[in-house]
C-alpha cells in the first residue's frame, strides 16, 4: 500500500494498522502535491456502522428497483452476506445537509476469497498472482448531484485500489451502462466475448472489463481524457476512506 493515498483519503494521522505502507515513486498519483482541492456537498466513506449499511441498503435498492423486476431486487431489501465479509468494503455517498444516501458501490478484494463474478467465469491467467477488487451493487440516486455521486465513488474505488496493493479494478456492466465504463477506458477481459449472464447479477448478461491501476494516469493522459486532472490532481477531503 502506498504511503500516499493518505494525503487524499485521511483526515487522520497515520496509524499503526497502515504501518506496511512502502514508499510510492515520487510521481506516483498517490504521494503528489495536488494542485487544488475541492469541497464537495456530500461525504464519500467506509460503512462501518449496521445504521450507515441499511443506507447504503436502500439507495442500492432503490437504484436496482428502476430497472428491475420486483422479484429480482426483493432481496436487495436487506444487507447481503457479503456486505460485512473480510476483504469487502461498502462505500457511503451520504449529503452534507440532510445526511440522506445519494450513493453506495461495494468493493470485493481477492484477499480472503475468489471475486464474486469467478462463480461464473475463469479470469484469465494473466490476472493470477495480481490484486484484483471488483466493484458491485452500484446505487445513485436520481437527483441532479448524482452524475457528481457517481465520479467520486469510482474516485474513491480508484484510491482504495492504490491504497490495497490492488492492481485490477474490475467491474461487469449491462448494456448500456457498459459504455459508460467504454468512456472509463476500461477493457473487455476477453476481448470479442461480449455479453455473459452472471450468477451474482440476476444472470443477467453483462460485460466483463478491467482497468490497469498501475498505468490508468499513463492512459488517460495520453489519450486526453477530461476526468483527469480532477482524478489524479485534485484532492477532495470530503472522501475518507480509512
Amino acid at each position: 500500500m502506498y504511503s500516499s493515498a493518505v494525503s487524499e483519503v485521511l483526515t487522520v494521522p497515520a496509524v499503526a494498522a497502515l504501518a506496511r505502507r512502502v514508499q510510492a515513486p515520487a510521481d506516483h498519483p498517490a504521494v503528489r502535491r495536488h494542485l487544488q482541492s475541492e469541497s464537495l456537498p456530500f461525504t464519500v466513506r467506509v460503512v462501518r456502522e449496521s445504521a450507515d449499511l441499511q443506507k447504503a441498503v436502500a439507495i442500492r435498492h432503490a437504484a436496482y428497483a428502476r430497472h428491475l423486476a420486483p422479484s429480482m431486487t426483493a432481496a436487495l431489501q436487506q444487507p447481503e452476506a457479503l456486505d460485512q465479509a473480510p476483504g469487502v468494503v461498502v462505500l457511503l455517498a451520504e449529503s452534507k445537509v440532510d445526511g440522506s444516501p445519494l450513493g453506495t458501490m461495494r468493493i470485493q478484494t481477492n484477499t480472503h476469497r475468489p471475486l464474486t463474478l469467478e462463480q461464473s467465469m475463469t479470469l484469465p491467467d494473466w490476472m493470477a498472482g495480481h490484486g484484483l477488487a471488483e466493484a458491485t451493487r452500484l446505487g445513485i440516486t436520481q437527483d441532479k448531484v448524482g452524475r457528481v455521486v457517481k465520479t467520486v465513488l469510482f474516485k474513491a474505488y480508484y484510491l482504495y485500489c492504490l491504497l490495497h496493493d490492488i492492481r485490477y479494478m474490475v467491474i461487469t456492466a449491462r448494456a448500456p451502462i457498459d459504455r459508460q465504463y467504454d468512456r472509463l477506458l476500461f477493457q473487455d477481459v476477453y476481448p470479442g466475448m461480449g455479453y455473459m449472464p452472471l450468477e451474482h447479477v440476476f444472470n443477467l448478461p453483462h460485460r466483463i472489463m478491467y482497468l490497469d491501476v498501475y498505468n490508468v494516469e499513463r492512459l488517460w493522459k495520453s489519450e486526453g481524457h477530461p476526468l483527469s486532472d480532477y482524478m489524479f490532481h485534485t484532492r477532495h477531503p470530503d472522501l475518507v476512506l480509512v
